[in-house]
């Protein structure tokens, strides 16, 4: 639950300077609003599935297994990779690092499954 507040935090957080400023510095540069929409999604991703670590959370205290942990790993895992990818790629313009962001999205398809699993369990 800690790390789903914190991964919430930081969501809100990144959002609010993506959206006041890099506005700015980004405007000087060509790709400058893809980079934005860069951003955009990558905070929406975060704070999607902060909300979704505390549901793994919540699952783990009630289901039997290891479905829920694994739940739980797998969308930590993929807000590092997907959404962290996206944030490095918008302020560095390294288009190179988007190899990285399906593996983020793979992990938290993973991280639903394991939802989906656990929810059965109950």
């Amino acid at each position: 639950m800690i790390f789903a507040g914190v991964n919430g935090l930081l969501a809100v957080g990144l959002g609010a300077f993506g959206a006041h400023g890099l506005k700015s510095r980004m405007a000087a540069l060509p790709d400058g609003v893809q980079r934005l929409e860069w951003w955009q999604t990558a905070a929406h991703y975060q704070l999607t599935h902060a909300f979704a670590l505390g549901l793994a959370a919540w699952l783990v205290s009630r289901v039997p297994g290891t479905a829920a942990n694994v739940a739980g790993f797998a969308f930590a895992l993929g807000i590092l990779l997907f959404s962290g990818s996206l944030y490095v790629m918008t302020l560095s313009g390294v288009r190179a690092l988007g190899a990285i962001t399906p593996l983020g999205g793979v992990s938290l398809l993973v991280g639903w499954v394991a939802v989906i699993v656990a929810a059965t369990r109950m």
